[in-house]
């Protein structure tokens, strides 16, 4: 990718952190650079969050020579009271069954999928 990605305004449902440890679980070997671009992010944005996870124990990493192997820990809590008793694990389930869901399905099945009512009921 050439210099910084374009910038995004506004809110959005799924976290930085989220994204790059979404990342991080699809290639545990994956490059700062490609996480940057596959994000959306620049890379100091990368390592700095890469930081804040390993500061709280959420991930941890290894040096293998130029390549870092990055190690998850599925059983971590979520840090959000709403989200008590959830863990990185049924997070990262959720985002991958996206993912694949995004990226594999075609369009008819994605339409033919029942929707859920907005209001819960």
């Amino acid at each position: 990718m050439d210099g910084v990605p374009e910038p995004h305004t506004g809110w959005t449902f799924v976290t930085n952190h989220a994204r790059v440890l979404a990342a991080i679980a699809d290639n545990p070997n994956v490059r700062i650079r490609s996480i940057a671009a596959h994000c959306r992010l620049t890379e100091r944005a990368v390592q700095k969050i890469i930081s804040d996870l390993e500061r709280d124990g959420y991930l941890s990493h290894t040096r293998e020579g130029r390549t870092n192997t990055y190690r998850i820990d599925p059983a971590k809590v979520l840090r959000h009271p709403a989200e008590a008793g959830l863990t990185v694990a049924e997070l990262l389930s959720l985002l991958v069954q996206a993912e694949a869901a995004r990226t594999t399905a075609p369009e008819q099945l994605r339409a033919a999928r029942p929707r859920m009512p907005v209001d819960g009921g």
